[in-house]
C-alpha cells in the first residue's frame, strides 16, 4: 500500500457491514436488494486485504439479534448465505482464502448449516488470509459459552477456580488461537459496537466511516488503513516508552 509500511498494516480487521438497507431505501428498492449489493463490497476488502498483506478479516453478517428482524428479511438473508456459499466459495479457495464461521451455528437449518460445514472443510488449508464471517454471533454469547465451558473444566475437576484467568478464559473465545483485531471498521455512520468481538477489540483502533456498505470499496479501505498507521498504539503505555526520547 503507498505510504504505509508493511509493518503499519493491521494484522486482523474486523468490520460492521452497516448500511445495506438505507442503500436500498434510498433507491425505492427493499433491504434484500440492500443486502445483495453488499455482497460486491466484501469481495473488494477481500481483494484489498490479499493484496496488502492482512491476515485476518472478520465480518460481521448476522447477528444473534437479528433473528428479531422481520421473517421475510431474515429469509432473504438466509437466501443470499446459500447463494453467496454456492458461488464464492470456489473462488475463494482459489485465492487460498480460509473461510470460517462463528457464532451459534446450530440456530441454522440443516441446509445452511451442511453448506457452511463444508466450506469451511474445503477452505481449511489455506492461509493466504483467514477470513471469519460472525453469523448468529454476539459478543456477549462468545463470553458466556466461553465461561460456560471454563466452567465445566471446573467440574470436570481438570481446572481450579482461582486458575481462571484472561489466557484460560481467552482459550474457549472465538478465535481464540488468532490474532485479536487491530483495526474495528463501522460503515454506515453510526457511532457504536453493536455487540461485535467485545472481549477482542478491547484494545482495537476505532475507525468509523458514513460509507454505507455497498459503497465500501478497495480506495475505503485504504483510507483506514491510512488512518490506522497515523495512530499511536500504547496498551496502557506512555508515549515515551512507546518511542524513548532521545
Amino acid at each position: 500500500m503507498p505510504g504505509v509500511e508493511a509493518a503499519r498494516v493491521p494484522r486482523h480487521i474486523a468490520i460492521v457491514m452497516d448500511g445495506n438497507g438505507r442503500w436500498a431505501r434510498a433507491r425505492h428498492r427493499p433491504r434484500s436488494f440492500g443486502h445483495n449489493a453488499g455482497r460486491k463490497a466484501v469481495r473488494e476488502v477481500v481483494e484489498a486485504c490479499l493484496r496488502e498483506g492482512v491476515q485476518v478479516l472478520t465480518l460481521f453478517a448476522f447477528s444473534s439479534e437479528n433473528w428479531q428482524r422481520p421473517k421475510d428479511e431474515v429469509g432473504a438473508l438466509m437466501g443470499l448465505f446459500l447463494r453467496a456459499l454456492d458461488k464464492e466459495v470456489d473462488e475463494l479457495h482459489g485465492h487460498g482464502v480460509r473461510l470460517r464461521f462463528i457464532g451459534d451455528l446450530a440456530a441454522f437449518d440443516e441446509a445452511l448449516l451442511q453448506r457452511m460445514h463444508s466450506a469451511m472443510a474445503q477452505t481449511v488449508g489455506n492461509d493466504a488470509l483467514h477470513m471469519n464471517v460472525a453469523v448468529s454471533y454476539g459478543g456477549r454469547w462468545d463470553i458466556v459459552q466461553a465461561s460456560r465451558q471454563a466452567a465445566a473444566a471446573v467440574a470436570r475437576g481438570e481446572l481450579r477456580v482461582d486458575e481462571i484467568d484472561e489466557a484460560r478464559l481467552g482459550q474457549w473465545l472465538s478465535l481464540a488461537e488468532l490474532p485479536p483485531p487491530d483495526l474495528f471498521i463501522r460503515t454506515g455512520g453510526e457511532r457504536r459496537i453493536s455487540n461485535f468481538l467485545l472481549w477482542q477489540v478491547a484494545y482495537a483502533e476505532l475507525y468509523f466511516t458514513d460509507t454505507l456498505w455497498p459503497d465500501f470499496d478497495q480506495a475505503c479501505l485504504r483510507e483506514a488503513i491510512e488512518d490506522y498507521a497515523r495512530r499511536e498504539r500504547r496498551f496502557g503505555r506512555t508515549s515515551e516508552q512507546i518511542v524513548p526520547v532521545p
